[in-house]
């Protein structure tokens, strides 16, 4: 029979890095889920991300017991490191910030597929478009 459960919930978290410290521990904690084992669990199999901000979607048991799922990057994130730059445009219809090329676009969208809300990878390149272009990054051939 299977196991019932009792919650899911998201965390975001660097790659083979975190930490049982705010803000991840205390998420775990109200939910039920030992900290210290899921961060070792997290770690384990986050390493080859290498301190990148990792999505996480975590499912609590009836009996406490966790599985978790590991999501690709957020797309802002990818797109920051591919750009090169700190952070997003305050005012992004003004004040552009920086560049990509439609080829890195299809390298995020690549990565991203299976995440995303698109049935092919010429919409998943859109959806990335879209979210760059609201960064104030400009898209270029």
């Amino acid at each position: 029979m299977a196991k019932q459960i009792t919650t899911q919930f998201k965390i975001q978290a660097p790659g083979g890095q975190a930490t049982p410290a705010p803000p991840i521990g205390p998420a775990l904690g109200q939910h039920g889920v030992n900290p210290g084992q899921f961060i070792q669990q997290f770690n384990d199999r986050s390493k080859h991300l290498n301190g990148q901000i990792v999505g996480c979607v975590i499912t609590v048991y009836a009996d406490r017991s966790f599985d978790f799922e590991l999501k690709s990057p957020p797309a802002p994130v990818l797109i920051k490191a591919a750009a090169g730059i700190e952070k997003g445009s305050g005012v992004p219809n003004k004040d552009k910030v920086g560049t990509i090329t439609k080829a890195q676009v299809r390298e995020i969208a690549e990565k991203k597929i299976e995440d995303l809300n698109a049935v092919s990878l010429e919409s998943a390149d859109r959806i990335i478009e879209g979210t760059a272009r609201s960064m104030g990054v400009t898209v270029t051939e």
